[in-house]
């Protein structure tokens, strides 16, 4: 799936990853491959995504919001 990660000054990742988990305001979720279509608000966390070669990367956030369509998943954070 497409993971792209954004904010107000910058892109901070555009490519391919096999999962994604985000700090949901109703606590942490993670997103795979088909997930269903959904729209979050995030808290205060880390983004932790993994790429296909299994190597795990995170972004610390302050907040933000997760849009997640058609194996699409768009992080904009603050």
């Amino acid at each position: 799936m497409t993971l792209e990660i954004i904010s107000p000054h910058d892109v901070l990742f555009k490519g391919e990853a096999v999962s994604v988990t985000m700090p949901g305001a109703l606590g942490s979720f993670t997103v795979l491959r088909n997930h269903a279509s959904l729209i979050s608000v995030l808290q205060k966390g880390k983004v932790v995504f993994r790429n296909k070669e299994g190597q795990e990367n995170e972004i610390e956030i302050k907040g933000g919001l997760a849009d997640v369509d058609n194996n699409v998943v768009s992080v904009c954070i603050y």
